[in-house]
């Protein structure tokens, strides 16, 4: 219902700038405006005609013309300070506005700095987004030095509910740039090629990628070709951010406390080694940081990493007669030994894999590195015995010249999270709600949300809407981002009306 003001030009300035009612002022008076509308503070203001202003002014000194137009002057810049922060309050950012502003930075990880966070780039990233957090009035904000970044959105619930969490990460993939990422957005998909990059003939096609064809009438954000995109996960912090802003605006939506975290160094393995998860203090979390829309994963890879050292002797090739050992030749000995058809390009759905990521040498030493990947636990302990023995094989035939060293990185978090299947059965609603058909799938990778679980925190794995991560085809569908914005609201809510 419309609110009617006896005298709405009179009064101070605060009280008709924060009034939504609808008046009829005189031409060239000031009436109210909405609190919640940011709308440019020229149109606030009806146009003033000279003959207008003399008729505003009237019969009066000099001197009080003057004051008047200051007084006019100080309010119409009074105006300008009010709509300034209307446009600038995170409540009205759209989740497209968000990541289109978080893949400005370049956040890359680097697995050999040795370091938390990897890279500079993340902390500079993580403190704007402290700032928006700060603007947003959360509570419990903190930022370590080690880049994790924690916050509350407090509860409005009389009632004792549950603690729910969402956690992204920070990084992008060290296998593609993201230094000076220039997204673009495909409007209005027709199904056909999208040309990333003319000058280089840099093409998205569905010949290659077919799951474009799911997106046909869609708006998707696109790279110029040059850069990854950054939508893994900078698709899961802003649909977390503009989730919790539209719960702040909606304070009808009973919810408990919603914990959020956003942390560094997921791309290399790291983002939860120091992951305070008393600090954070959820009673279960979902990180945003699946793929295709309607993912919603609990299962992921077991996964180890070895280095294989192979060293050789050199000496001149025109004496090296029963003298020299060429490590290069030894190690693609070693590499072909392994099954040809357990690789990432042969593989699919649960079945595992050796992947041999680098291969640096000379004569004189070469260091392979390959990460192992099983979603059976059983079959992953096989596959790191079968490299130690291969290693044995290359050392009977050349004594002494390999070295291997195997490291486990994480575990299949379905153990830790069959105990609690409640949590995946309140986002499979969440999704439908959101008129979405959920798809669990395993991850045929790992999160961060893998190694939470198994340090107490149980935390399955939810779209974030992105495809082809960590290269220059990668893309995200707008619609997608903004369903899954949607079932972070819809979780929260259920949380509540589930208790």
């Amino acid at each position: 219902m419309q609110k009617k003001i006896s005298s709405p030009c009179s009064g101070t300035p605060a009280e008709a700038a924060t009034s939504a009612a609808i008046v009829n002022c005189p031409t060239g008076q000031i009436g109210p405006i909405s609190p919640i509308s940011p709308i440019s503070p020229i149109r606030l203001i009806r146009p003033i005609s000279p003959i207008g202003l003399i008729g505003l002014i009237g019969p009066r000194s000099h001197l009080k013309v003057l004051n008047d137009l200051y007084a006019l002057f100080r309010f119409f810049c009074y105006l300008c300070i009010i709509n300034n922060s209307l446009l600038n309050n995170p409540m009205n950012t759209s989740v497209v506005d968000r990541f289109l502003d978080y893949v400005k930075f370049d956040t890359q990880s680097d697995e050999l700095t040795n370091l938390t966070p990897s890279t500079p780039g993340q902390m500079i990233f993580a403190k704007h987004l402290e700032k928006e957090l700060r603007a947003m009035n959360l509570a419990d904000i903190n930022l370590d030095d080690n880049g994790y970044l924690m916050a509350r959105l407090p509860s409005n619930s009389s009632r004792q509910l549950p603690t729910v969490g969402f956690i992204a990460h920070l990084d992008t993939s060290p296998d593609m740039s993201g230094h000076h990422v220039n997204p673009r957005i495909v409007k209005d998909y027709d199904g056909g090629d999208i040309t990333l990059n003319a000058d280089h003939g840099i093409i998205l096609s569905p010949a290659d990628f077919p799951e474009l064809n799911h997106y046909k009438g869609q708006d998707l954000i696109v790279t110029d070709g040059n850069t990854l995109l950054g939508a893994d996960d900078k698709a899961g912090i802003a649909e977390i951010i503009t989730a919790i802003a539209w719960l702040q605006a909606h304070p009808e939506v009973e919810h408990g406390d919603i914990a959020i975290a956003f942390n560094p160094d997921e791309e290399i393995g790291q983002g939860a080694h120091k992951f305070d998860v008393e600090r954070f203090g959820a009673d279960w979390a979902y990180t945003m940081d699946g793929g295709e829309i309607g993912e919603l994963e609990f299962e992921n890879f077991n996964a180890a990493v070895a280095k294989v050292t192979f060293n050789g002797r050199n000496v001149h090739p025109g004496y090296a007669y029963h003298k020299m050992i060429n490590s290069i030749r030894i190690a693609n000995q070693f590499v072909i030994m392994l099954p040809r058809w357990e690789t990432p390009e042969h593989t699919e759905d649960y079945e595992g894999f050796y992947h041999l990521i680098s291969f640096e040498g000379s004569v004189e030493k070469t260091v392979l590195t390959y990460i192992i990947r099983d979603h059976d636990r059983d079959r992953f302990e096989r596959r790191k015995k079968e490299l130690e023995h291969l290693a044995r094989k290359i050392n009977n035939e050349f004594p002494g010249v390999c070295d291997i060293e195997i490291k486990d990185q994480y575990y299949n978090m379905r153990e830790k999270i069959e105990p609690v299947m409640h949590i995946i059965d309140i986002a499979e609603e969440a999704m439908r709600e959101s008129g979405v058909e959920p798809r669990v799938v395993p991850i045929r990778g790992g999160t961060d949300g893998a190694q939470l679980s198994f340090k107490g925190l149980p935390c399955p794995n939810i779209f974030a809407g992105g495809l082809n991560f960590h290269g220059r085809y990668e893309y995200v569908p707008i619609p997608s981002m903004e369903k899954a914005v949607e079932v972070i609201v819809n979780i929260a809510r259920l949380v509540a009306k589930s208790k």
